[in-house]
């Protein structure tokens, strides 16, 4: 469930009293994880993982009512702002238009009290705060221009002319740095409360970082950039059944060999840091760390790319020696190579499963069959980049649909989404995880992205009122027969 889809009066989900309200539903219902999509700041196109920075938290989030308990706003300052007229959709054009002059008005507050935590909040997050906060204010004194189309001594970060941007930007400095203390205090205190009933939070980490982000702009040496700060082949997925021009991501690639030299000290720091937010860490394209796909820089699709050797199991030994042993889940679909395989093995990460593949005609059943389910492993439903159970139930190849019917057994009268997350939770899977809108049996309407294209993705949006009472009841009922009520430790047994 991700926080943009909660209900929110305010045109997205935030971290105020609904997602606490989520954190009770989820503990009265004996589940154990809340997974969420990555919780960044989105850039063109919305989506979560293409951030500005793979640090800073999203200001859509930080709830309003929140800040004016703590009378950094009045009720009348955004309450009556037009925040889109659709409450399952979230409108990002009218959040970019109206949230920003609201939070300027909190910030505004905020630093001409003096709150006593500030000062310290920065100098805790200074590693990557300073850049981000100057990142920002430098692309809004140029238009919201990515970084690439800035003055060239902006663009390769000369001294001169970040110490002049900082005096002169000092107020809109200021201004992002309070925005990331919101953000942050809030976090705090929604995991603090989740933890407290028993739930661990199970973050996503995109293994690419966007190449109009603070990342790339305040170290364009760990990626393969030229001497413009263009990258000289971007990253993708080749074509296959779902896409037959491929994906092409167009993130910058990383310098896997430089890195190495280091001990990847960059990706350490951002490892590490994701480890302050969440409890458990889904890592993104995993199979991108064996190898990963190039595709020259400037390519209209994926289709001419080539497969490049990725840090392997080297990379996974130095976050071990640097961090200790860290819950990590590795996002191991897509095409799998020997090697690959061989990666997930020695890494000793679970890998995941995605039921709704084991029906699909086009790339066989394989091992996505929940009879066939190691333990160590981590069972979906369906991802973010699927459609929902019933909407896969109502447009996918009939021979298909018919395949798991049979398997399941499914019921049509009791809705085939029922089915479908039973047949997980009786599965061996160490961990299920299944999404909210296939507990509430929604359709296509539903669905949160359809990878490859641009709009209308990332807006789905949970009303109010949809996690209660009966549908815990439910829930709870169903980890009670399948043996998945957490332990005292708090995890699944």
């Amino acid at each position: 469930m991700p926080i943009s889809s909660l209900p929110s009066p305010y045109g997205i989900g935030t971290l105020g009293k609904e997602a606490w309200k989520f954190a009770d539903f989820l503990a009265a219902g004996g589940q154990s994880c809340w997974q969420l999509l990555p919780v960044g700041p989105t850039s063109y196109g919305d989506s979560p993982y293409q951030s500005f920075s793979s640090f800073a938290g999203n200001p859509y989030f930080i709830d309003l009512d929140l800040l004016a308990e703590e009378g950094l706003l009045d009720g009348g300052e955004f309450r009556s702002l037009d925040w889109g007229d659709d409450p399952e959709r979230v409108d990002y054009g009218r959040m970019y238009a109206a949230r920003f002059g609201v939070l300027r008005m909190a910030c505004g507050r905020l630093l001409a009290r003096g709150e006593p935590d500030f000062p310290a909040f920065c100098g805790e997050q200074a590693d990557w705060l300073e850049d981000y906060a100057l990142f920002m204010a430098l692309k809004d004194r140029h238009g919201g221009a990515p970084w690439s189309q800035w003055p060239e001594d902006l663009r390769l970060r000369r001294p001169g002319a970040l110490a002049r941007a900082r005096k002169e930007l000092a107020e809109e400095i200021s201004f992002w740095k309070g925005v990331q203390y919101l953000f942050f205090r809030q976090w705090r205190a929604l995991k603090r409360h989740a933890n407290g009933l028993g739930l661990s939070i199970i973050g996503d980490l995109p293994i690419y970082v966007s190449g109009d982000s603070a990342d790339v702009w305040a170290s364009p040496e760990q990626f393969q950039l030229d001497g413009e700060g263009l990258p000289t082949e971007v990253a993708g997925c080749p074509p296959d059944g779902f896409a037959p021009d491929g994906q092409l991501w167009g993130n910058p690639l990383f310098d896997w060999e430089r890195m190495r030299g280091d001990g990847y000290a960059w990706w350490l720091r951002r490892i590490s840091f994701q480890f302050r937010l969440y409890d458990i860490l889904r890592i993104d394209h995993f199979r991108g760390f064996d190898s990963y796909y190039a595709i020259p820089y400037g390519e209209p699709t994926a289709r001419n790319g080539t497969w490049r050797p990725g840090p392997g199991i080297g990379f996974f030994q130095a976050v071990n020696r640097a961090l200790g042993e860290k819950e990590i889940i590795a996002e191991d679909l897509g095409f799998l190579t020997p090697s690959v395989c061989r990666l997930l093995r020695d890494s000793g990460y679970p890998g995941m499963k995605v039921l709704e593949f084991a029906f699909d005609s086009r790339d066989g059943v394989g091992d996505y069959l929940p009879h066939r389910y190691p333990a160590r492993c981590v069972a979906y439903t369906g991802t973010h980049d699927n459609d929902t159970i019933q909407g896969w139930m109502a447009s996918a190849p009939k021979q298909d649909v018919d395949f798991a019917k049979a398997y399941l057994r499914l019921n049509k009268r009791e809705g085939y989404h029922w089915g479908m997350m039973r047949s997980l939770w009786a599965s061996p899977a160490d961990l299920a995880v299944v999404q909210f809108q296939d507990l509430l049996g929604l359709g296509s309407e539903a669905r949160m992205n359809i990878p490859s294209t641009l709009g209308g993705n990332w807006q789905w949006r949970a009303l109010p009122g949809t996690f209660g009472r009966r549908l815990s009841r439910r829930l709870y009922r169903e980890m009670q027969v399948y043996q998945r009520l957490p332990g005292p430790s708090g995890r699944p047994v």
